[in-house]
């Protein structure tokens, strides 16, 4: 038997999830879990961390700058819930831990784009049409 997967998005497909179980060899795992981040989801937020990237300065070893999308993401993702989870470097310094989008869920990934929003909102971050949803 290879890998199945299933949506359970009603329930024709929650009993071929059930028959499925019940035909599976010895061994084999099921998992029940939340549905990670959409494609577009993942689009929108590259879409508004490029904006802040191109609009935003921010403070960085006490200089303002330029961050990249990449940065921004880091910011984002550890202020979203007030998590401040810091390492320190391996050849000194610190470095600031934020959560992987990838394995959010798809509630997870809408506060990090609504929060992404609100935060560029105040900053007056004119957002491109991708950045708002428009053409994803």
């Amino acid at each position: 038997m290879s890998r199945q997967l299933f949506r359970l998005i009603n329930s024709q497909v929650k009993q071929n999830a059930k028959n499925a179980i019940e035909n599976a060899p010895e061994g084999y795992m099921c998992e029940i879990k939340p549905r990670t981040r959409s494609l577009e989801q993942n689009a929108l937020m590259w879409a508004v961390l490029t904006d802040l990237s191109r609009q935003v300065l921010w403070p960085v070893n006490g200089v303002k700058e330029r961050l990249s999308p990449e940065d921004w993401k880091d910011i984002i993702t550890a202020s979203l819930n007030q998590e401040n989870r810091i390492a320190q470097g391996i050849r000194g310094g610190f470095v600031m831990l934020g959560k992987s989008t990838s394995r959010m869920t798809v509630k997870e990934m809408s506060e990090v784009i609504e929060f992404a929003h609100a935060f560029g909102a105040e900053k007056g971050v004119r957002w491109s049409p991708t950045a708002i949803g428009m053409g994803l």
